[in-house]
């Protein structure tokens, strides 16, 4: 493939799909649905001020450290309100 067969794919649907992985593998890894993680994110200003903030950081960490670190913070930031 050359350079003027790739595809480029703008920022924010990259940020845009990790936010959906991170949910998803939330919702994975405590057995419950994605739309039940995805509505207490919201809930918190979870999605917009952890997720998106810190993108640069988190998409570079595994699948296990990721669900582990949402769920940490999700109960946390629950707590607080």
């Amino acid at each position: 493939m050359t350079k003027d067969h790739v595809i480029k794919i703008p920022k924010t649907q990259i940020v845009m799909a990790f936010v959906a992985t991170c949910i998803e593998t939330t919702a994975r890894f405590l057995n419950v649905s994605y739309r039940e993680i995805y509505d207490r994110m919201k809930k918190v200003g979870m999605i917009e001020k952890y997720i998106f903030k810190n993108y640069d950081t988190l998409h570079t960490q595994s699948r296990e450290y990721i669900a582990e670190d949402m769920v940490e913070c999700l109960k946390n930031w629950e707590a607080r309100q």
